[in-house]
């Protein structure tokens, strides 16, 4: 019994190592595989744009006029055209009979081709501020392009008539060296003038100095 006993100590003492030493090297062999597809995963991963491409610069920031003017210009349309059409109904028909009294269509048939080519018009007009001049695009059936530098602007001013002050409107008009870049921007909101005013001021001043 006491022999026995030191050799199965001595055979347990050897056998613990090797275990250990099995059971380190499962644990290196199962660890490698799986640190190997995580690192793969990491190395192939795609980069994502952080955005679109920008915008291509240059492109002028047009801005509308406002409704106002629109609405002034009809309402001179319909009452020059109405009287006009009033007279021409009732002038013949009184003195030549009431058949005469179909002239009064060629005036309403102007007033209603003017209506809708007056809102065209009105929308055909916008301008942009560019950082060396004002552009400033109208016209419907021949449109027409302004370029007018800063540099060369010599007066720039608010007008506003009895009937533009009425609907609470004013026109920017702009003075150059040259009579023929010369240009009027109209039916603005006072306060919209008023701020290009100061602002292309400023700006042909600077130009002028050679800021």
């Amino acid at each position: 019994m006491e022999t026995g006993n030191p050799h199965d100590a001595g055979t347990a003492g050897q056998e613990r190592p090797a275990e250990a030493t099995a059971t380190t090297t499962t644990t290196g062999t199962t660890a490698g595989p799986t640190a190997g597809p995580a690192a793969t995963t990491e190395a192939v991963e795609p980069v994502v744009p952080s955005g679109a491409p920008a915008a291509p610069g240059g492109e002028p920031k047009w801005i509308a006029l406002p409704p106002g003017l629109l609405k002034v210009r009809r309402l001179m349309l319909v009452v020059w055209l109405g009287l006009l059409t009033l007279a021409a109904g009732l002038v013949p028909g009184l003195l030549a009979g009431p058949g005469w009294a179909a002239f009064a269509l060629l005036p309403l048939a102007l007033l209603v081709w003017g209506w809708v080519m007056l809102e065209r018009n009105w929308r055909s007009w916008r301008y942009a501020e560019r950082s060396d001049d004002l552009l400033i695009s109208r016209g419907v059936l021949w449109r027409q392009e302004t370029v007018v530098p800063y540099g060369r602007m010599q007066l720039v001013e608010v007008t506003s008539g009895p009937l533009e002050r009425h609907f609470g409107l004013a026109s920017v008009q702009l003075h150059t060296a040259a009579a023929a870049t010369d240009a009027t921007i109209p039916g603005l909101v006072p306060a919209e003038a008023e701020r290009l005013r100061d602002r292309l001021t400023e700006l042909g001043e600077a130009r002028s100095a050679g800021l």
